[in-house]
């Protein structure tokens, strides 16, 4: 079982009058050993600590950390590949890194917003990304997001799902308004779903890479998240399918379409993400910006759990 997971810490700065997350600078505890890579053998756990790849022991993620100086504001890493999406500089440059399980860079692209998604697909080949371009939250309106796939084995490298062909209900869809975000990628390495928000809906949409094709399969879903063995994804859902109402972290069956509310009942706006078949990990914000990392069962009984506190972007 892979026991690794990746985290970035997190705090709120006021920018142009608009609360966003930017990366925590203040120093580590004393506990943490700085090192230059991430522990990943045993049962280390992989996090981002104060904006650091960094590593805990899964058994006691509150305990001591290795920390590392690679900084990201969103990471993810899955068999060995790990998706860090870079700082925001001037006029809103940054850059996705993709690094190796040693820390080394592979590849980088330029970038321009604010890091807010990433995901890796199991077999460590495919990357996706999500920027807000404009606007901060996902409950605002005239918000704008850029998201883009890199197939790490080809080299092919989509910037934009806008570029893929739409389909609403089957049928061949164009609207200015359309955004993209929330990537999560099946085994196959081809397929993938998002959320894809067009006219007042936010729809789960079923991409094909090689085909350039997002098809539309359920309204009122953000953020999905698949489960390891495909069946359900993990997402959040509007409350009462408005987002200025928060949402509610949720489950469904792809096969059967059946939603189960988990027992959350904060609003969560997170893309969450499984740490196995039986568990869903998620990041809640603070009244004074910080993050900490959550667990709940994906059951609609239970009680949720502080796994990490002062980190977010959990990955299994």
């Amino acid at each position: 079982m892979n026991t690794r997971i990746l985290v970035t810490a997190t705090a709120a700065v006021l920018l142009g009058g608009v609360a966003v997350g930017y990366t925590a600078l203040s120093a580590t505890p004393d506990t943490d050993d700085v090192a230059t890579a991430p522990s990943t053998g045993g049962d280390r756990v992989q996090i981002l600590t104060n904006g650091r790849l960094s590593s805990v022991d899964r058994t006691d993620p509150t305990g001591p950390r290795n920390v590392t100086e690679q900084r990201c504001d969103r990471a993810y890493e899955a068999a060995g590949t790990i998706s860090c999406l870079r700082p925001v500089g001037a006029l809103k440059a940054g850059e996705l890194a993709v690094l190796d399980k040693d820390l080394k860079e592979r590849r980088t692209i330029p970038l321009t917003g604010f890091p807010n998604r990433t995901r890796v697909s199991a077999s460590g080949r495919m990357i996706g990304w999500t920027l807000f371009v404009d606007g901060h939250s996902y409950a605002a309106n005239g918000f704008s997001t850029s998201t883009g796939i890199l197939d790490t084995k080809t080299g092919t490298t989509v910037m934009s799902l806008e570029e893929f062909t739409a389909y609403v209900d089957d049928k061949p869809y164009q609207a200015s308004d359309v955004n993209f975000w929330g990537v999560t990628f099946t085994a196959d390495d081809n397929r993938f779903y998002a959320t894809m928000s067009t006219n007042g809906h936010r729809y789960l949409v079923e991409g094909d890479f090689a085909a350039r094709t997002i098809r539309t399969l359920i309204d009122n879903v953000e953020c999905p998240s698949l489960s390891p063995d495909g069946t359900r994804i993990a997402y959040k859902a509007a409350n009462n399918g408005d987002p200025q109402q928060g949402w509610r972290l949720s489950t469904m069956d792809l096969k059967t379409k059946t939603i189960t509310p988990l027992p959350e009942t904060r609003s969560v706006d997170d893309q969450p993400a499984w740490l196995d078949d039986d568990t869903v990990a998620y990041a809640l914000q603070e009244s004074d910006g910080t993050n900490n990392t959550w667990t709940v069962p994906a059951t609609p009984e239970g009680t949720p759990t502080l796994y990490i506190p002062n980190a977010n972007s959990p990955s299994p």
